[in-house]
């Protein structure tokens, strides 16, 4: 029978492999529909009310599309939506979170050097700070400054580097990066379930009872697109920093993350004046790899505890329950003499100036934070360490550190 963290690991992966698939369907939606909104053009021959036509080829054919502004005067027999791309993207990547950052939380969430935070207090504002930023945005979006999309885009950028400096004050870089992602994907998925979806239906019901649809519905809902269209390529790069530590691992992991949002947008902007047919400024490229050189730059600055504020700090009761449990010493000293010359404050290995995905395995702390990755990557499995790093590890040293684990989590069972 399989152990329990051998099962779970399993889920996360499918529910992750799930979330990959869906924001790939969300995400190509949006930045085809972006790209063929910007590329329509003008024709006489245009059914009233059409807007402007575009001619593409694909897959051996040829399709013509047309765009009405408002609605046609006819309500087309069938009408496809495009919604649950956004939705399943949003409620696998909140099942995803709550899997690896909720349940394992006292590894992934809870940073004791940051913040003395137990368990549910750090879930419940994980919980609170993924929301928070769709009830300020969608207020900016409701009040006056929503007249002035630069102005308001400006005022949520402040709010997003605010968030960010917040997080990376209370968890992990790892999750701070993370939740800042969640925290704006939040946004945009409720930009299609509370704005963009109701608009649109409000259309589509004037239209088959026989009234003319208000172009107001669809002119919000379009700005609300282009938000979305702007925001989510910083959400891509933040939901895939977690594996790497020169991303979240720094003292300017906050700072980085709010240069990521720039470059976004400038990257995006290329993109969308070219689909426009407006040229190419490649000067958002220029600026988009100055930034890119600046961000690289801030992440040599280290974020880890030294050796010796490592050794004096107390362990945290989840780290007490795998240091006290049998075999804790022996598979102590294999970690040190198998694993810690990579993953130390200060590797020694040549080629490794830092921890491999942040994860430090030097003190005693150290490794029982670990411990259940410890288990997966070289008690169950041969993943760790590299087989050309060091002499392979025996059989006998894997069974002593799966034995030592299974013994922690034995009362868990």
């Amino acid at each position: 029978m399989y152990d329990f963290a051998v099962m779970w690991e399993w889920v996360g992966f499918a529910v992750r492999w799930l979330h990959v698939i869906t924001a790939i369907a969300w995400i190509g939606s949006s930045f085809y529909f972006i790209a063929l909104d910007l590329g329509l053009r003008k024709a006489p021959h245009l059914p009233r009310g059409a807007h402007g036509e575009e001619w593409q080829v694909h897959g051996g054919g040829f399709y013509h599309i047309q765009k009405y502004l408002v609605a046609p005067e006819q309500m087309p027999d069938h009408l496809t939506w495009f919604k649950w791309e956004s939705y399943a993207t949003w409620l696998s990547g909140a099942a995803l979170l709550m899997i690896i950052y909720w349940v394992g939380g006292e590894l992934y969430l809870l940073d004791p050097t940051r913040a003395e935070l137990s368990l549910w207090q750090g879930i419940a504002i994980s919980a609170a700070s993924i929301g928070i930023g769709w009830l300020l945005y969608d207020q900016l979006c409701k009040s006056k400054l929503g007249d002035y999309p630069t102005a308001m885009m400006l005022v949520l950028f402040v709010i997003i580097v605010a968030m960010s400096w917040g997080l990376n004050q209370v968890f992990t870089g790892r999750a701070a990066l993370l939740h800042l992602g969640a925290f704006t994907a939040t946004i945009m998925t409720a930009n299609v379930f509370f704005i963009i979806m109701p608009n649109q239906h409000i259309v589509v019901n004037d239209l088959k009872e026989g009234r003319t649809p208000d172009p107001k519905y669809g002119k919000i809902a379009k700005l609300r697109s282009n938000h979305n269209n702007y925001l989510t390529l910083p959400v891509i790069f933040l939901m895939l920093s977690n594996h790497y530590p020169l991303a979240f691992a720094t003292d300017f992991a906050w700072i980085i993350a709010g240069l990521v949002f720039l470059m976004g947008v400038l990257i995006r902007h290329f993109f969308n004046t070219m689909h426009a047919r407006q040229g190419h400024p490649h000067w958002t490229l220029a600026a988009s790899l100055i930034l890119f050189v600046i961000i690289a730059w801030l992440s040599t600055a280290p974020m880890l505890d030294t050796w010796e504020e490592a050794e004096a700090r107390a362990l945290t009761p989840h780290e007490q329950q795998f240091a006290d449990a049998e075999g804790f010493r022996n598979a102590y000293d294999i970690v040190l003499g198998n694993c810690a010359m990579c993953h130390a404050r200060e590797p020694v290995w040549q080629g490794i100036l830092w921890p491999p995905k942040g994860v430090v395995l030097e003190t005693e702390a150290d490794v029982a934070r670990h411990a259940q990755q410890v288990f997966l990557q070289a008690g169950v499995t041969h993943a760790m360490p590299p087989p050309n790093a060091i002499a392979t590890m025996d059989d006998e040293s894997r069974a002593a550190l799966a034995a030592w684990y299974r013994n922690a989590t034995a009362g868990d069972r």
